[in-house]
């Protein structure tokens, strides 16, 4: 069995947004995926407990907003760093319950943020941001759910989507 993959889903917009920059940027013969935030790498697909987790998680997380806060050189690639403390809290919470299952990678803490070039020379991701960054504005957008996919070894495939259903406090503090 394939290896399980989490992502926050965002909203419509924004996720065009990030797309099209991917579409643009990314090397054409290794974009096999639409521009993506992922939370967890290499869950197992055959524990029970996963799915349910992700679901409670849900029904109690209010959606969320994000800050796109600015471009960044990740060495071979150029990505946009998202900042979200409710983000951070709610991946905080998974990493503790699912500790026991998860792959070095993911039982660190994660470092959100949307790439939009990667497999590229240093040189070319750098003169990309070069361009890219001084016309780049901060902005907001809303995270409205998890999607769960199968690593397949290029694409991904969509197993189930779910939705923050939480109810919403009166404004997000940090983002404003």
């Amino acid at each position: 069995m394939a290896p399980l993959i989490l992502t926050l889903t965002i909203e419509a917009e924004a996720q065009t947004y990030f797309n099209q920059l991917r579409q643009q940027y990314f090397p054409p013969e290794r974009n096999f995926l639409d521009a993506h935030l992922t939370l967890f790498h290499h869950l197992p697909p055959a524990h029970p407990g996963i799915i349910p987790t992700i679901q409670a998680l849900c029904a109690a997380q209010p959606r969320m907003q994000l800050l796109a806060a600015k471009m960044v050189n990740i060495g071979k690639g150029v990505a946009i760093k998202i900042v979200c403390p409710p983000l951070q809290s709610l991946h905080g919470r998974m990493r503790k319950l699912w500790l026991e299952l998860l792959t070095p990678q993911d039982r660190q803490g994660i470092w959100p943020h949307i790439t939009i070039q990667n497999k590229v020379a240093p040189q070319q991701a750098a003169a990309l941001l070069q361009q890219l960054a001084p016309t780049f504005s901060s902005f907001h957008f809303w995270g409205t759910g998890l999607t769960l996919w199968e690593y397949r070894g290029g694409p991904w495939h969509q197993l189930q989507q779910f939705a923050f259903t939480g109810e919403e406090m009166a404004q997000n503090s940090w983002a404003t």
